[in-house]
């Protein structure tokens, strides 16, 4: 590396750029999975789900961004390619195509509590080593946990339960929801 921001080792900037490179990955992995839910929702819900969807494309995307514009100041190059989407990934391709907005919502639910425990180990990793990157991290949980609830709201019945309580895939949440 030719350069790292102050104060941090060369060793300590390859960690984090490592770390975020991953999140970036995971992160325009995510506004893809979203917007393909936002054209493939059908149904009573339609419009209300088609609305609530975009912002949050909108915003994983500048998150995209941050981290990015985060690995470059650390000293690295950020790769935004399909390439590095599945060198990185660790989890699987979304599942559902055409379906109901409880459908997608359920599973939506389910890529939400994946990506936001990954987002919560890389502040575990990043803490340590640089609050500044740490903090990035924090703040974008906070509102990927935020629109979780958004998701959740959709699919919870008066006692606080969920519809899809118990599945551990994405199908599995689709099906339970739409009974």
């Amino acid at each position: 590396m030719t350069f790292t921001a102050p104060g941090l080792t060369d060793t300590d900037a390859k960690e984090l750029i490592d770390t975020l490179q991953e999140r970036l990955s995971a992160l325009n992995d995510l506004h893809l999975t979203l917007k393909h839910i936002h054209w493939n929702v059908v149904g009573p819900n339609f419009i209300g789900v088609h609305q609530m969807i975009d912002p949050q494309v909108e915003l994983v995307r500048g998150y995209a961004d941050t981290l990015a514009e985060r690995i470059a100041a650390l000293g690295g190059s950020p790769e935004g390619t399909s390439r590095a989407i599945e060198r990185e990934r660790t989890w699987d391709d979304y599942s559902i195509g055409r379906d109901t907005a409880q459908s997608h919502l359920a599973a939506l639910d389910l890529v939400y509590n994946g990506f936001i425990a990954s987002h919560r180990g890389a502040i575990d990793r990043t803490g340590p080593i640089d609050p500044v990157t740490e903090d990035i991290l924090i703040g974008q949980t906070a509102e990927l946990e935020k629109f979780q609830w958004f998701v959740r709201a959709h699919l919870e019945n008066p006692s606080g339960g969920l519809t899809h309580a118990g599945t551990h895939t994405e199908r599995q949440a689709a099906a339970a929801a739409s009974e």
